[in-house]
């Protein structure tokens, strides 16, 4: 039986935040050692040789950190279905079944894109548990032995054991209990809910067509319009906007007759939160966990990381503290999980770092600001090799570009030239100009703006190699 993983990565994760942010969610952030979550999910299916070419269900605000991703992992055979707005995991696992309906043989893999496995060995051999399963019109749900009893985990009571080995029967769920109730969960041998799933394609849609036939007919037309954009489907948004947002978990397994359970003890982690990031991460003999320039004094069971300037603390217990580069977190550890609450007040307050990451991708590559004052503004610049902006002009702004890696080509009315290394070059406000990559190596630029307005919507774009000429 052929198994195609199916990973989500439409969340925000914002109980992550200042690293992970709305348009920046945890499963592009290098939150464990040096790659991404989402990376390193792609990692984990391509070692076993037992895996399908995957799909993808990205937000389409995230299709560029996608894209590179895919890239710099030369994984051209993903499919990527781009959500045009989030509708919870129902609705992206059942548009990509839809898409491989009437298939036979293949059972789908539903599998987050922000979660940590450690024991890769241990969840194959769990898949091929529940692959036996699978193949019986059964849809197996990778319930995870606990080391604690967790108020942030949904829970799994396990019914009898079935006719396949390492499968038990599901006798009901229970959603993120209290502290007394989690600790009775796990006394009594129930499970954490991973939200990892194992199914024939077919079965789902037959549930959902039962279920709620609705979803199915919106999910459906959403595939039917959907639009191509480098390389990419993104779905009807008409059609889509209109399905519940909705858990698989809630819309399926807590009403189909078709659910089991496959226990499994895989070192996994939905690093939900600071908390459960601290838990992970490797501790000095204080209990700290420390990332970036940090100087700790006379501190202990703490989680302390910088992504930008140095970190000094002393005389603190139990505290996480975050910097970013425009952003800073300081907490109790134990009060992880008001964060999200944190950030939705941010957001009303107008803090557009509640939500927009320092780093913007682009179909070209990346900037970054760097600083920004009265009529002037400092960008780094990306350029990925073989990669052009549009032929484009400013109304308001005049740019200075330094090349400090690479060669760019550069082009300002009628003349073209190469700019290499501690090299520079002056746009004037109103002039037609363009800058590519023609080298194999990535292009570092410090662009200096200056003008009076310095918006990203003053651009007018004569010709573009990714269609965004109107």
């Amino acid at each position: 039986m052929k198994i195609r993983p199916v990973i989500l990565s439409g969340g925000s994760g914002t109980r992550l935040w200042p690293v992970s942010r709305k348009r920046y969610p945890k499963q592009f952030a290098e939150l464990l050692g040096q790659h991404s979550l989402l990376m390193a999910t792609f990692e984990m299916i391509g070692e076993a040789g037992m895996f399908e070419a995957p799909v993808i269900v990205p937000n389409e605000d995230h299709k560029f950190f996608v894209l590179d991703i895919l890239a710099r992992l030369g994984r051209t055979d993903t499919t990527v279905l781009l959500e045009p707005c989030g509708r919870n995991t129902a609705g992206a696992a059942l548009t990509a079944a839809l898409d491989e309906k009437d298939k036979d043989g293949v059972l789908h893999l539903l599998l987050p894109s922000d979660h940590v496995i450690k024991d890769h060995a241990a969840f194959f051999a769990a898949v091929r548990s529940a692959a036996v399963a699978a193949e019986k019109r059964h849809i197996a749900l990778f319930g995870i032995k606990p080391t604690s009893p967790e108020t942030g985990y949904g829970y799994i009571r396990r019914g009898r054991p079935t006719a396949w080995p390492q499968v038990d029967a599901i006798q009901s769920f229970k959603e993120k209990p209290d502290a007394k109730t989690a600790a009775a969960l796990v006394a009594e041998g129930a499970l954490w809910n991973s939200g990892i799933f194992l199914y024939d394609p077919n079965l789902l849609v037959d549930e959902i067509e039962k279920l709620a036939p609705e979803q199915a007919n919106l999910s459906r037309a959403a595939l039917q319009d959907a639009r191509m954009d480098l390389g990419c489907r993104t779905l009807d948004k008409k059609a889509y906007e209109k399905l519940r947002d909705i858990s698989f978990d809630y819309l399926v397994m807590e009403n189909t007759q078709r659910g089991v359970v496959v226990p499994c003890d895989m070192g996994w982690s939905d690093i939900g939160s600071w908390q459960a990031l601290w838990q992970q991460e490797e501790k000095d003999a204080s209990g700290n966990a420390l990332r970036g320039p940090v100087t700790a004094i006379d501190t202990e069971n703490s989680y302390i990381r910088t992504d930008g300037p140095t970190i000094g603390v002393i005389g603190m217990k139990g505290v996480a503290v975050i910097a970013g580069k425009d952003a800073v977190l300081v907490m109790p550890r134990d009060r992880s999980q008001d964060v999200k609450g944190l950030v939705a007040a941010l957001e009303a307050e107008g803090h557009t770092a509640a939500t927009d990451p320092c780093r913007v991708m682009r179909p070209w590559g990346s900037y970054e600001g760097l600083a920004i004052g009265d009529r002037f503004q400092v960008k780094h610049i990306v350029v990925y090799p073989g990669q052009a902006l549009s032929l484009q002009m400013h109304h308001h702004r005049a740019e200075h570009w330094v090349v400090v890696a690479g060669t760019a080509l550069v082009e300002c009315g009628d003349v073209k030239k190469n700019v290499r290394e501690n090299e520079s070059v002056f746009i004037p406000k109103g002039s037609k100009h363009r800058l590519s990559n023609p080298g194999t190596v990535d292009v570092h630029l410090v662009e200096v703006q200056s003008g009076d307005y310095l918006g990203e919507d003053d651009i007018v774009r004569f010709s573009d190699m990714y269609g965004r000429v109107a």
